[in-house]
């Protein structure tokens, strides 16, 4: 068993680190602080092909492995998250069920601009009562010649007030529940299409997360991703990629705040030594090390599956679950570890704590994740 990795690999990983050290460390406080969007520093992103990694060179991508995709998630997750889910946004829930599920027209007209960072994408499956639920989809296409019309709503849509494309989800017949909901294309300026609500969040501040509002939204036949009916089994397979990006970033997040962690209590003094010489701050950093290491293992095995072709929605499970609550207890100790000081911003692991809390959350809760895992295991 070799836990290597390729000489491609380590150069994704010096690239993204390189990048979010020259790039991105000197704005994600502002970013945070602020609220905005990062258009520039996504675009510089797409330049370096982060965009689109999996996507074959083709089609616009960068042609690289998945496990080279989570280091560079990991790594830019590791200076700023916000960056890191709208890269993994991007790239699994809206470039792979493209690639996955597109036409070869669709992948020429939206793939490509997508992978290679000239155009945003986000992926539209919430509702305001779909959530985990996601077979009671109140959004409806409803036929009509060689279009579909599309009323409803979708919200806490990642990347949703900036992007340039997206993949929604609606009823096309009802009365065939999770074989009822299809999958649509669409593009910001179709008619009918608009912004709602855009979020004020506890983290990830500098990813823009909005309400995306259909009224008589008019989209063309050839539109329709992956056939009528469809939709559920490309939300379900896209969703299973897009756990391994959050858990990616989740991984950087929680080696963000150790690192932190280790610093601080090296520096820090009490009593006439640096607080490292303390056996319970050493213990918090042992926890910190060998948990992180795990979630890391995890991780990748799961990237390492979907790039081998195996089945990994069970992985992807797994790592997505331990992966989001290392961070949220590393990110925690870090603020113990940090004191006082810890609670304020003029350290960064109150940010890391913030951002940590929505890996629990999106691409389905810690409990969806374990009910992933468990109907594995009692089938």
């Amino acid at each position: 068993m070799d836990f290597a990795l390729t000489k491609e690999q380590e150069m994704v990983r010096k690239t993204a680190r390189d990048f979010a050290a020259n790039e991105l460390e000197p704005i994600a406080a502002d970013i945070d602080e602020s609220a905005e969007f990062p258009t520039e520093t996504v675009r510089k992103l797409g330049e370096l092909g982060f965009m689109g990694m999996t996507v074959p060179k083709e089609w616009g991508g960068a042609g690289l492995d998945d496990v080279s995709y989570v280091i560079a998630i990991e790594e830019i997750s590791k200076v700023c998250a916000s960056h890191g889910i709208t890269l993994s946004v991007n790239n699994s829930l809206v470039c792979w069920p493209l690639m996955a599920f597109g036409t070869d027209a669709q992948k020429e007209k939206y793939l490509k601009p997508l992978a290679s960072g000239q155009k945003l994408g986000c992926f539209g499956l919430t509702e305001p009562n779909a959530g985990t639920d996601a077979a009671s989809q109140a959004t409806v296409a409803e036929k009509q010649g060689d279009k579909y019309v599309i009323n409803g709503n979708k919200i806490f849509i990642t990347n949703g007030e900036k992007a340039d494309v997206a993949i929604i989800f609606a009823m096309t017949d009802k009365s065939k529940g999770t074989r009822g909901i299809s999958a649509f294309i669409i593009e910001k300026e179709f008619p009918g299409f608009s912004i709602g609500t855009v979020e004020k969040k506890l983290g990830i501040r500098g990813s823009c997360t909005a309400e995306l509002v259909f009224e008589d939204m008019v989209v063309p036949e050839q539109n329709l991703l992956g056939g009528e009916g469809k939709g559920f089994k490309v939300a379900m397979a896209t969703l299973d990629g897009g756990r391994i990006g959050v858990a990616a970033q989740a991984l950087g997040i929680a080696e963000a705040a150790f690192e932190a962690s280790v610093k601080y209590a090296k520096e820090r003094e009490q009593f006439g030594k640096p607080i490292s010489k303390f056996q319970a701050i050493q213990w918090f950093l042992s926890d910190m090390a060998t948990e992180i290491e795990a979630a890391r293992m995890l991780v990748y095995r799961a990237a390492f599956d979907k790039w081998q072709k195996r089945p990994y929605t069970v992985s992807a499970a797994m790592a997505k679950y331990l992966a989001s609550d290392v961070a949220m207890k590393t990110t925690r100790n870090a603020i113990q570890v940090h004191g006082g000081y810890g609670f304020t911003k003029d350290y960064p692991v109150e940010r890391f704590y913030r951002d940590a809390k929505i890996t629990e959350i999106y691409e389905g809760t810690t409990e969806v994740q374990k009910m992933v895992i468990s109907g594995n295991l009692l089938k």
